[in-house]
C-alpha cells in the first residue's frame, strides 16, 4: 500500500502549480499590455499602410492573390513569433537577474512541469498578438480563413517554436544583451528572408534556394496557405519539418530545465 501511494504521489500531474506558473506568466505580459499587445499590434497596422498605400500594393497581385492579402497573414506570424520568444525569454533572464528564480525552482513542479507552464505563457500571448494582429489588419486584407486546419496548426507551431527558442536564450543568457543578439541575428534574419513580403521566386540564387531551409518559411507559407490557399512550398514537408523542429526543442527545453544548466548556480 506505501508503495503505491508513492507511485501515485510522483506520478500525479501538479495541476495547481502548473496553473499558477502559467496564470503567473499570463498576468505578467498582461499587466503591460500596452507593450506586449498593442505595440506590436500597431506595427503590424503602420507595415500594413506602408506596403498597400505607399508603396502601391493595393493595385499589385502576386501569383493571382492581392498584395494585402499576400503579405497580411506573414506580418501577423512576425508578430507571433517575437512575441512567443519574447515572453518566454524575458521571464527567464528577469527571475534570474533579480534571484526570483528560486520561487519556481523549489516548489514541487516537474522539469515537464516547468516547460509546460512556461511554453503555454508564451504561446497564450502569441495567439493574442495574432487575433489582435488579424483585427487590426482586416481593414485592408481578407483574414477569413479557407482552411483552419493550417492556421491553426502553423500558427499554433509557430508560436510553440519559438517560445521554445526563448525559453533556452532566456536560461542561457545572462543579461538582456544577449537576447537582443538572438532577436537581431537569428530571428530577424529568419523572419524577414522567409518570404513575408515576397515569393521565393523574386530572389537570386543561392537565396533562392536557402530560403526552402528556413523553417519559418514553411511556417508563413503554411500559414498564408490557410487564408488565401495558395502556398509557394510543399505543405506536407513544412507541416513535418517545422513540427520535427518544435518536438526537437521542447525536449531540449525540458532537458535543459531537468539538468539545472545556469539556474543553480
Amino acid at each position: 500500500m506505501g508503495q503505491e501511494l508513492t507511485v501515485r504521489r510522483y506520478g500525479a500531474i501538479n495541476t495547481l502549480g502548473v496553473w499558477t506558473l502559467y496564470e503567473k506568466e499570463v498576468r505578467r505580459f498582461m499587466k503591460v499590455s500596452m507593450q506586449t499587445i498593442f505595440a506590436p499590434v500597431v506595427s503590424t497596422w503602420l507595415f500594413m499602410i506602408v506596403f498597400v498605400y505607399a508603396f502601391g500594393g493595393e493595385e499589385r497581385l502576386i501569383d493571382g492573390i492581392r498584395f494585402s492579402d499576400f503579405i497580411a497573414p506573414g506580418l501577423v506570424v512576425m508578430a507571433v513569433l517575437s512575441n512567443a520568444f519574447a515572453n518566454s525569454s524575458s521571464s527567464l533572464i528577469v527571475s534570474k537577474i533579480q534571484g526570483t528564480h528560486i520561487d519556481f525552482m523549489m516548489p514541487p513542479l516537474s522539469p515537464a512541469e516547468l516547460t509546460a507552464a512556461f511554453l503555454a505563457g508564451a504561446v497564450t500571448r502569441g495567439v493574442v498578438v495574432a487575433l489582435a494582429g488579424l483585427a487590426a489588419v482586416a481593414m485592408f486584407a481578407n483574414v477569413w480563413p479557407q482552411h483552419w486546419w493550417a492556421v491553426l496548426y502553423f500558427g499554433l507551431t509557430a508560436s510553440v517554436l519559438f517560445a521554445a527558442i526563448g525559453v533556452i536564450g532566456g536560461i542561457w543568457a545572462d543579461k538582456f544583451d544577449h537576447l537582443a543578439a538572438i532577436q537581431n541575428f537569428v530571428i530577424t534574419p529568419l523572419t524577414f528572408l522567409s518570404g513575408t513580403f515576397y515569393t521565393p521566386d523574386v530572389l537570386p540564387e543561392p537565396f533562392q534556394t536557402l530560403i526552402h531551409w528556413n523553417p519559418v518559411f514553411y511556417i508563413i507559407d503554411g500559414f498564408r496557405y490557410g487564408f488565401t490557399g495558395h502556398a509557394d512550398g510543399l505543405l506536407a514537408i513544412g507541416a513535418t519539418c517545422t513540427g520535427i523542429l518544435t518536438l526537437v526543442l521542447v525536449v531540449a527545453c525540458w532537458l535543459v530545465i531537468r539538468s539545472g544548466w545556469r539556474m543553480r548556480a
